[in-house]
């Protein structure tokens, strides 16, 4: 009796079902990272200033709200699994302005630009097969990759050319049988670089060359600096077979929980089997819908002032980032990011520091290290990807807490 119980203890303790390799190798989220200590420095009564994110903190537009706040739904029934016909009709308007020339059959609605990500790896991919990035990336693009059996073979960007497109002959050095599709984000995440139309131009070519795909990830293309253009890939007359763009309201009308997004493409084959992904999950979510549906509406002004708002920022953290002693900046041409050189060894020790035993008056700061933006191991491990997601006189004063930990830390590690 009691050497049965001994085994049960023992068995409780040291044995359990094994876990499949692909949930142990899926990669920790290099933003969400240090949320633990980021947690525990708020626990001690210390302001963390968040610059670790792209949560934007400005208002939705208030149709969007509103809409949610008035409607007389008394119920929550399942919607279509490609979304609702009049919100992909106003999509289509949306694009419209903006030379994209769609109709809502080309559109499926998601939960969400990582659902579509998600979704478009699936049906373009079979388990182990590849698809090129230039790097630094999104971080979470390595994550949808090993979730869907994907090999991600990256293309290394150069931060002293402010992250341009690497070589063509770089990329298609980089092409095999296994290749089946080129992943971008234009304007960039996490180095706000904006592909040209040149550049995307090339891509295509490419793409009908080797019979790929292209695929663009353009949740931030409305937020363009400095008279820069977004060309988007739907504008191109040429590849339409070879070509998606995967879209989000979550950054352009500040509607992040609401995890609606989109892909769009001509190809019919494409978002057909997509559309079988999507019956899975039945359908996006209602009141997310909702709200993005009646976002569409908000006045040409909205817009106008947060990407004149993100545009002030933005040069307010370059200007006050360059005076800190041995940091150098990248200069972002779109998006609300930019990477960052250090002057320290390791950036995630140092960013982790930040939380766990540096305050000034009471208040630190949170970065997201570069490394987990790169798949080739070794590269930016003295970057970090900074978002101007707060405001002005926020930036500011991050930027001096910065200057002051990056100093007591080079003592600390001297």
């Amino acid at each position: 009796m009691i050497k049965n119980y001994f085994f049960i203890i023992f068995a409780f303790l040291f044995f359990m079902p094994q876990l499949s390799r692909k949930g142990i190798k899926l990669p920790t989220s290099p933003i969400r990272k240090l949320v633990v200590h980021s947690d525990e420095a708020k626990a001690r009564g210390i302001e963390v200033f968040h610059l670790n994110i792209g949560q934007p903190d400005i208002a939705a537009p208030v149709e969007a709200i509103q809409a949610v706040k008035k409607s007389d739904l008394t119920l929550l029934p399942y919607g279509p699994s490609q979304g609702s016909l009049t919100y992909r009709q106003k999509l289509c308007k949306y694009y419209e302005k903006h030379a994209i020339e769609i109709v809502p059959d080309d559109i499926l609605v998601t939960t969400g630009a990582s659902e579509a990500l998600t979704f478009a790896l699936n049906v373009i991919c079979d388990a182990g097969d590849e698809i090129i990035i230039p790097e630094p990336f999104y971080a979470n693009y390595n994550g949808f990759a090993s979730a869907a059996s994907v090999n991600v073979i990256p293309v290394i960007s150069e931060f002293n050319s402010q992250f341009e497109l690497p070589p063509l002959e770089k990329i298609s050095q980089k092409i095999t049988e296994k290749t089946k599709a080129i992943l971008l984000c234009n304007p960039s995440n996490p180095t706000g670089y904006v592909y040209s139309k040149k550049e995307i131009s090339t891509l295509i070519a490419l793409a009908i060359e080797h019979d790929i795909f292209l695929i663009v990830d353009e949740v931030y293309r409305e937020f363009i600096h400095d008279g820069n253009q977004h060309y988007s890939v739907l504008q191109h007359p040429e590849g339409q077979n070879h070509t998606l763009m995967i879209d989000s309201v979550s950054k352009r009308y500040s509607l992040c929980g609401a995890r609606v997004g989109c892909i769009v493409s001509k190809n019919k084959e494409l978002i057909e089997n997509i559309l079988k992904f999507a019956h899975l999950r039945l359908s996006p979510p209602t009141y997310a819908l909702m709200a993005s549906e009646a976002a569409l509406d908000a006045p040409d002004s909205y817009l106008e002032g947060v990407i004149a708002e993100y545009g002030k920022r933005r040069n307010i953290l370059i200007q006050h980032l360059e005076k800190i002693p041995n940091v150098e900046v990248s200069h972002p041409m779109g998006a609300f990011y930019c990477i960052v050189k250090l002057p320290v060894i390791d950036a995630e020790d140092f960013s982790k520091y930040l939380l766990t035993d540096f305050q000034d008056k009471n208040q630190t700061v949170m970065l997201a290290p570069a490394q987990g933006f790169y798949s080739t191991p070794g590269i930016g491990l003295n970057e970090v990807r900074i978002a101007f997601i707060l405001d002005s006189e926020k930036l500011i004063r991050a930027t001096n807490i910065l200057e002051k930990a990056l100093t007591a830390y080079q003592k600390l590690v001297s």
